[in-house]
Formats: structure tokens, sequence, C-alpha cells
């Protein structure tokens, strides 16, 4: 079996959510980043694991780290200006390992199971993202409001984390991006850009990103419901 280490990367400015870092907002009693976290730690598929965040929450985050007794967390880190960044700073300090997994720290409901199921896809095609079939009819627009399209919808997947990739391949796609100035959303782009076919796995409808004080009251209605893995 591959060995796996994660990078929970959590190092944005919270924008969105009016100034509040998202990560540490509260869910249930708990930080989100303590529900994301908790997930990779009670993993026996995951050996290691480091937690990327913005450079003002890191001592916030380490405390939290003892906190939780999560003795598979090896370093709590400062992020980058852009989430590639983040993650490569992360590879940087995750030991050895033969496949890395990346997840959104606000994204509080990743399960065990979700995790399984993208070890195993990304073992067999060497990288996989968790993803769902989109529920709505997507169209692209232009800058002035004006429909140019209407993709199949068969076609399109909202892509999550976690995303897994071979260490090696993810480290070299991101170094790739680097040296071309190409600023990307996502490790997947970045395995696109270097020519590394992803596929998908799924994922769930309930692993939301807390992006926005909307999504925060979803995500305790969720939890609420019993849905937190």
């Amino acid at each position: 079996m591959a060995t796996v280490g994660a990078i929970i990367v959590g190092a944005g400015r919270g924008e969105r959510m009016g100034g509040v870092d998202k990560v540490f907002a509260p869910l249930g009693g708990r930080p989100i980043l303590a529900h994301s976290t908790a997930a990779f730690q009670a993993s026996p598929l995951i050996r290691s694991i480091v937690v990327v965040l913005n450079e003002r929450n890191v001592e916030q985050g380490r405390a939290l780290v003892r906190e939780g007794r999560w003795d598979k967390v090896v370093a709590v880190i400062t992020g980058g200006a852009r989430r590639q960044d983040s993650t490569r700073a992360g590879i940087a300090a995750l030991p050895g390992c033969d496949l890395v997994a990346v997840h959104d720290a606000a994204r509080p409901f990743v399960t065990t199971e979700l995790i399984r199921r993208g070890v195993e896809a990304a073992t067999a095609r060497g990288a996989a993202v968790a993803a769902m079939p989109v529920k709505e009819t997507i169209k692209r627009v232009r800058d002035d409001g004006l429909i140019l399209d209407t993709p199949p919808r068969e076609t399109l997947w909202a892509a999550q984390t976690p995303q897994f990739a071979r260490r090696v391949a993810l480290a070299r796609a991101l170094d790739r991006a680097q040296e071309r100035g190409q600023t990307l959303t996502d490790e997947a782009a970045a395995l696109e850009a270097a020519g590394e076919p992803v596929t998908v796995f799924t994922g769930a409808y309930t692993n939301i990103k807390v992006t926005t004080p909307e999504d925060l009251i979803l995500a305790a209605a969720l939890l609420a419901a019993g849905v937190c893995g």
C-alpha cells in the first residue's frame, strides 16, 4: 500500500467572510479546522499531516493541534499568497510519502470513507480528485452578461477536495506552474497543465466549502443533521 501524507490548506484571508478567518470560525463548538483535520488524523491510511495557515494564525493552529493531540501533524506552517504556493510549502514540509492528499481546511465534512476512496483511485490512476456531477444547468457568459453557450451538463463535475496525486508528479507540476508564471485554482489544474492524467472519484454533496457567512449557516444545519463524519 502506498504511503500517504496530507496537506490541510487554510492560508486564505477570509475576504468573503467579512475578514473573519473561516478556518477558525466555530462550528458545533469547535473550529472548522478541527473538523477537517480530525478526519485525516482518524484515517488509518494517512501517515503524516502538514497544516498550512495564514501567518497570523500559525500559533493558534499549533495550539489547536496540541489540544487535539493530533500526533500525525508534523508541522503547522505559513502558507503563500496563492493556493499553489501554500501547497508547494506543504509538500516541502511533508515527510517522505508516495501519495499526497491536499484538502481545503474550510471543508469540515470530509470523512475517512471519502479519504479511502481517494487513496484507492490515486493508487490506481496516479491522480484523483473528489468531485460531484453538477445539478444546475451551466452557462458560459461574457463580461457583459451575454450567454455564450450551454455546455452539456452530463460532462460537468464540480471539483472538491481532497485531491490526491503522486508526490513527485504534483511537486513537478507545481514547480512548472511557478516557472511559467501560472496561477491555478487547484492541484488538479496544475497536473492537467503539466499533461498528467487526472481522474475523478465520487465526493459528496455535503462536502461543502465554507466560504461565506451563508455557508456557515448551512454547515451548522448539516452538522445538526448528523452529517459530519
